[in-house]
């Protein structure tokens, strides 16, 4: 099994307070993701100057969609995005036309699950073609003290890895959770805060990064 790939999360309201962190930490790190909350606040702008400066890393737009799917999709893959991401509530229909404009641009399309899934509609989700999955622990029930991981989340993984998907973790993940999934066949971890508001970003993806190879050492 290969070691997770690291994804640092820029999840920040505005692009100067996003690139510091991404600069120093680049090195460490195997692909970027534009948060929700960036691009909100900086339109897929933030894709694309992300984008001219790293032009071989790939890039996720989590942009959530949930409707809309086509006209979505192919403005953050023309704004320079490897992925997008769909919420698990998006209809079939939808998550079928984003699959079909990310084949347009070779890129990826991620289904982010809530608290819950449904195998059989993830199972649906693989036969349309989608590649990826995001396993969350929302920054709402990690602000309330009620974030853990455990073994009822490897054995998701497990289920979800099974049915073909690359399986994504992300939510409050620091170095010392990471022994909670062990043995899960985990495919990206994904930081955020941890490295973003560190003092020193390289240092805290180095260490983030020296973390999951403990976890899951390559064989």
């Amino acid at each position: 099994m290969q070691s997770p790939k690291l994804q640092l999360a820029l999840d920040t309201t505005d692009m100067p307070s996003a690139l510091r962190p991404l600069g120093a930490a680049i090195g460490s790190i195997d692909i970027i993701e534009c948060g929700t909350v960036l691009i909100i606040a900086e339109g897929l702008r933030c894709v694309r100057e992300i984008r001219a400066l790293y032009p071989d890393k790939p890039i996720l737009a989590d942009v959530r969609i949930a409707e809309a799917g086509s006209v979505i999709a192919r403005l953050c893959f023309d704004a320079g995005a490897s992925w997008v991401s769909v919420v698990a509530g998006a209809s079939l229909t939808t998550v079928g036309q984003v699959v079909t404009v990310a084949r347009e641009f070779g890129g990826e399309v991620q289904i982010e699950l809530g608290e819950t899934y449904d195998a059989a509609q993830a199972a649906r989700w693989r036969d349309l073609g989608a590649q990826q999955v995001i396993v969350h622990r929302s920054r709402d029930a990690e602000a309330a003290g009620t974030l853990s991981w455990g073994a009822d989340d490897c054995d998701h993984i497990s289920e979800l890895a099974s049915l073909g998907f690359r399986v994504t973790v992300t939510g409050g993940i620091k170095p010392d959770a990471l022994t909670a999934l062990a043995g899960a066949p985990v495919g990206i971890v994904v930081a955020g805060r941890q490295i973003v508001a560190a003092h020193d970003p390289k240092a805290a993806a180095d260490q983030m990064r020296q973390a999951i190879d403990d976890v899951w050492p390559s064989r």
